[in-house]
């Protein structure tokens, strides 16, 4: 059975150990992780520019009632920002060849950016 691009796009805390399953390591953090050295964290690329705005990213403050207009504003971020579709448009790429993981320091699996990106990133590539 052939593995679509959905399976190939992954969601890791940075705290996490890096396993070899997890291909292509990629950062999506503006901030460098706390307590986590370069060494440790085995990343591939540190697109620091696809995270949110500091702004938007200060006013969610990682609140879930927030989540879904957070994911509003964030999704009309990555669409309208250059910047922010070339780096789709690449990781998009790698995930089309192989495995890549998006790396996040966030304490929440389900009420982050990096959960945005990545769905963000899977519903165009369904178009």
């Amino acid at each position: 059975m052939e593995e679509c691009f959905e399976d190939r796009l992954g969601l890791k805390r940075i705290y996490e150990p890096p396993h070899p399953a997890d291909g292509k390591r990629i950062l999506v953090d503006r901030l460098w992780p706390r307590g986590v050295s370069k060494e440790s964290a085995a990343i591939d690329h540190w697109f620091k520019d696809i995270a949110p705005n500091p702004e938007l990213r200060q006013w969610f403050g990682h609140k879930p009632e927030r989540f879904i207009e957070f994911r509003k504003r964030y999704v009309q971020e990555l669409t309208e920002d250059p910047i922010h579709m070339i780096h789709v448009d690449q990781i998009r790429g790698w995930a089309s060849k192989g495995q890549v993981t998006l790396l996040y320091a966030a304490k929440d699996p389900v009420h982050n950016h990096a959960v945005v990106l990545r769905d963000y990133i899977r519903s165009i590539e369904s178009i």
